[in-house]
């Protein structure tokens, strides 16, 4: 079966294809002990075609400055999209996904409150997935874009 691809005019539901039961509660656990965890990155929305976590801005994610520190904005992309890879890839397939290359666009400085990262798909294939992840504040300001390229590895 040939693996399904995204661009501007495809919408295919991501739930759809998750085989996993309750995939918000169960993605709220793997971050124990992370740096997610140690970040404060929560899990907010599976949607059909997206996934949305939320990071604080405070003092663990500042940079000298007293705003948010462009490379937690880069932790807070890499793990939206690699959860979203995550929740795509079948249970019985022995597969896992790695962070491949991510790029990041910082378009505006933020100093306190939430900061919203939603992943969306570009090209899911058998060996890649390619992510964009609009970081956003509280009242949808953009604050970061990034593209995550997700390789797609067999289960040792």
């Amino acid at each position: 079966m040939k693996s399904p691809s995204f661009d501007d005019t495809t919408k295919i539901p991501l739930l759809a294809m998750f085989n996993k039961l309750n995939a918000l509660e169960r993605i709220k656990q793997l971050d124990n002990n992370t740096i997610a965890g140690h970040l404060g990155i929560e899990y907010v929305e599976v949607g059909d075609d997206y996934v949305i976590a939320r990071m604080p801005v405070d003092h663990r994610t500042h940079q000298p400055f007293g705003i948010l520190h462009g490379g937690a904005s880069v932790v807070l992309a890499e793990t939206v999209g690699s959860i979203a890879s995550y929740l795509i890839l079948p249970e019985a397939a022995h597969q896992y996904a790695v962070g491949l290359d991510i790029n990041a666009n910082h378009i505006r400085g933020v100093k306190s409150g939430w900061v919203y990262g939603k992943a969306t798909p570009i090209h899911i294939g058998r060996t890649t997935h390619v992510w964009e992840i609009r970081i956003t504040t509280e009242d949808g300001k953009l604050v970061c874009i990034s593209r995550l390229t997700m390789a797609i590895l067999s289960a040792p």
